[in-house]
């Protein structure tokens, strides 16, 4: 192999180049090697996927177990706000105050709630016949009590002008039934059909009030609205699945039947479905619990697998007819293999990465660890089962057999004697024009739209400056939406729609967004509550917020009763003798831990409750509260800390989502500088990182204006994103860089008659089995299908339409290419005259 240096060029351009074409020389000479060994061991390699699905698929319907901590997946899993819980629970166990709503802070534990809303304009306080019938059913109940607080009157219109603001009427009123489980396992068993049971209860009372709209809520709902998304989506899934197996079957076919390969497109499906089902094996056979998210497993794999099996097919059209079956099936690996692999493996880096212990998201990083496992499945069942499946197929091409009925081809003659639809159903619809054709694979309809009509349109001058408006539109859109992006930190995003808990939350959000949750306020230090400064410093701290704290009421009641209580000795002894004791003020004990050395006592912490005023946006300003206050805490001679339960779902959530698919676009980053100038040609991966990032911030921009928030599901869809567009440019653009065509435009011309029929037929079958996600009523698949539609849209149109004109205009330069041929053409034409003049007789003869 010699390498001719271009003049002017340095030496070390020269070992760049030579190390280039020897890295990629060595990986198609072993998938080379790899496609002969397949196609000399076909059963072998069909078997052995067959016997692993079979193995680990009966596994794992054995295994199967759901998740049933919803806490663990969704909320952060390192966050200060379980951290606060444990200093909560510690300080103020719940067992130590079993009859109020506020020892129910730091764990809300078995509940039920309801809320009653009175129809339109009637007031709510005067229905209390049917609420105190409610609520005397649900007291009949075992094992249940009550508790209530005023802030959940909802709706509510004040007396005007009133002082002390008078309550005039209310339209809804919630009521909440805490449990005493406290950790028990058997007591949790009975709270748990306890739950069941007010759940019958208020469906039961919804038809025996009709003037009363009933709204229930227990803490298993949100579990089990959770998980019965993956129930509505059973029958969906498998609509896909057929959609997808008929789109890829056709799309494979052809008039010819001796070179259409339906069945290879059929099988290829069924090749991708068989090693999702190993890898779901394989993750049950680990004690892996499965959780609605995974639901989105079967389509990312899908949309990566089918690529391989339609890359593969379109390599085998690309071969030589003359040759072979298995010298066929050779040249196919090797010249689609090193791409796929390629893009496998960046896959299992961007997952593996979302699979780390930087993932903050529980869910999150379950998704990641199962998408790495399918796709490393995924890759080898592609190469061996799929393979093998193309090795049969080959076999019965070369012997001249019919590619759907497998009988014999009746000879030319043979077919002249027979009926029109016999002949339709039977020829080789090659054999009369084979002897000017080039290539008998030119007759598959994508492939010859794209050639004939679709590449010269594309490359057209007038359609260029359309393009280019096309793309600035589309990023204008892009950058927009790009400055919207709102936090999914509601988890109303991943549960089924229709479901109870999503119409409780929808009228709690609109009746009972004034106010936000109590707010424990926890003093974990002792503190010189009779100190003027002390007292002013917690005014201040609970300026703003309605507080319900025993420090305002003992100051009240000081100044009522006329005692002066300024040192240590006179506060706590009134506290404990006088004020604790009237029975106005008795549930306040609960509040103040005292300690006792010797004759002398000591407040070492003590607790409050915060009420903040809210907006219809109450999550996000609960959010502001919250990194409002913390601050506050180790900046203020007072040592506190505020939780609330909904805290632990909150805390620091937009960071947990986002530094996944943060690591994951680093790595991709990462990887193809590495590459920069050692894979194939270093402009391939220029124009890679600008496609993959135009997409990318496409798909982002335009998932915030359709009204997608950044929750788990999103962000698992986004780090698909980077692989689906890696997977479906780099093809397109490593063969544009490498075409030695004279143009610009006939190198893309010539990428897209190589590359473009596995393109389309991939995104369409991707794209059709999305649709019956929009069937299943849940705003888990309604997120999911936004983001896999956007990513399939956004990704074909950077292939079909802005790369093809873009790369028109910018590098990489094709004049060398030209200048190459014409020197070569100019040399072959000096020799011939050479050759000429040494045999003059040559010249008669020609």
């Amino acid at each position: 192999m010699c390498f001719l240096r271009r003049p002017g060029a340095p030496a070390s351009w020269i070992w760049w180049r030579m190390l280039r074409q020897g890295l990629r020389r060595g990986l198609q000479s072993f998938c080379h090697r790899l496609g002969l060994c397949v196609s000399r061991h076909p059963v072998f390699f069909l078997t052995v996927p067959a016997v692993l699905t079979i193995t680990f698929g009966l596994s794992a319907l054995n295994r199967f177990q759901p998740e049933g901590d919803l806490e663990r997946l969704v909320a952060p899993s390192h966050s200060l706000a379980k951290i606060e819980r444990s200093l909560a629970s510690s300080l103020f166990p719940l067992d130590q105050s079993k009859s109020q709503l506020y020892s129910d802070l730091h764990t809300p534990g078995r509940y039920g709630r309801v809320i009653l809303l009175s129809p339109p304009g009637d007031n709510i306080l005067l229905q209390a016949e049917g609420i105190l019938q409610t609520h005397r059913a649900v007291l009949e109940m075992k094992d249940g009590r009550n508790s209530f607080i005023g802030h959940q009157l909802g709706g509510v219109v004040e007396v005007p002008n009133s002082k002390d603001q008078r309550v005039k009427s209310a339209r809804a009123i919630q009521i909440t039934y805490y449990l005493q489980t406290y950790g028990s396992a058997t007591q949790d068993l009975i709270g748990e059909k306890w739950e069941n049971e007010f759940c019958k209860l208020m469906r039961k009372l919804q038809e025996e009030h009709q003037d009363l709209q009933l709204y229930s809520l227990a803490s298993f709902s949100l579990w089990r609205d959770f998980h019965k998304t993956s129930i509505l989506a059973r029958s969906k899934v498998l609509v896909s699945l057929v959609l997808i197996l008929t789109t890829a079957t056709l799309s494979s076919s052809m008039k010819d039947c001796l070179r259409s390969k339906p069945f290879l497109g059929l099988l290829g499906v069924l090749t991708v479905c068989i090693s999702i089902i190993t890898a779901a094996g394989i993750f049950f056979i680990t004690d892996g619990k499965y959780n609605s998210t995974l639901l989105g497993i079967p389509f990312f794999a899908m949309g990566h697998g089918t690529k391989g099996v339609f890359e593969l097919l379109s390599g085998w059209r690309r071969t030589k007819e003359n040759l072979p079956f298995k010298d066929r099936i050779a040249d196919a690996y090797s010249d689609v293999m090193v791409t796929y692999t390629m893009t496998s493996s960046l896959y299992f880096i961007t997952f593996g990465m979302g699979a780390s212990p930087f993932t903050n998201i529980e869910a999150v990083k379950v998704f990641c660890q199962n998408m790495c496992v399918s796709i490393l499945l995924n890759y080898f069942y592609i190469f061996s089962f799929f393979g093998s499946c193309l090795v049969f197929a080959g076999q019965l091409e070369q012997n001249r057999y019919h590619s759907i009925f497998c009988c014999k081809i009746p000879s030319a003659e043979y077919l002249d004697r027979k009926p029109v639809w016999f002949q339709t159903v039977m020829s080789d619809g090659h054999q009369q024009t084979s002897h000017h054709e080039t290539n008998p694979y030119q007759h598959h309809f994508i492939q010859h739209f794209l050639r004939e009509h679709y590449n010269e349109w594309i490359t057209n001058i007038y359609v260029k400056p359309f393009v280019v408006i096309l793309y600035l539109i589309y990023a204008s859109f892009s950058f927009m939406g790009c400055l919207q992006i709102s936090d999914g930190v509601n988890i109303i995003n991943l549960l089924a729609s229709d479901s109870p808990s999503v119409s409780y939350a929808m009228v709690q959000q609109k009746y009972f967004s004034n106010y936000s949750p109590v707010i424990g306020f926890y003093v974990y230090e002792p503190l010189e509550y009779w100190n003027n400064s002390v007292q002013e410093d917690l005014r201040r701290l609970c300026s703003g917020f309605t507080a319900v704290s025993w420090v305002e009421q003992y100051y009240q009641f000081l100044k009522v009763s006329n005692i002066s209580a300024n040192n240590k000795s006179d506060f706590i002894s009134v506290l404990q003798s006088s004020f604790l004791k009237k029975p106005e003020f008795q549930h306040f004990r609960n509040d103040i831990i005292f300690s006792k050395a010797g004759d002398e006592s000591n407040i070492i912490a003590s607790r409050l409750y915060l009420v903040a005023r809210t907006s219809r946006d109450k999550q996000k300003e609960v959010i502001e509260v919250l990194e409002k206050l913390r601050p506050l805490s180790l900046s203020k001679s007072i040592r506190f800390i505020v939780f609330n339960p909904s805290f632990v779902f909150m805390d620091h959530y937009s960071l947990s989502v986002t530094v996944p698919v943060l690591i994951a676009g680093f790595g991709v980053l990462l990887v193809l500088i590495l590459t920069f100038f050692l894979v194939i040609h270093p402009l391939g991966n220029f124009w890679l990182i600008l496609s993959v990032t135009s997409i990318e911030l496409g798909v982002l921009g335009l998932m915030t204006l359709w009204n997608v928030d950044m929750d788990c599901i999103s962000i698992l869809c986004l780090i698909y994103t980077l692989n689906f567009a890696i997977d479906h440019c780099a093809p397109l653009l490593y063969t544009f860089v490498l075409a030695t065509e004279h143009t610009r435009t006939q190198c893309i011309k010539s990428s897209l008659q190589e590359h473009g029929t596995a393109i389309l037929q991939n995104v369409t079958s991707f794209l059709i089995g999305l649709v019956p996600l929009l069937f299943v009523p849940s705003n888990l698949t309604f997120t999911l299908f936004k983001c896999l539609l956007l990513t399939g849209g956004c990704t074909l149109l950077h292939c079909f339409v802005i790369l093809p004109v873009f790369l028109t205009f910018f590098p990489p330069s094709k004049k060398h290419h030209k200048k190459k041929k014409r020197a070569k053409r100019k040399e072959r034409e000096e020799i011939e005259c050479i050759e000429i003049q040494e045999n003059p007789d040559h010249i008669t003869t020609v």
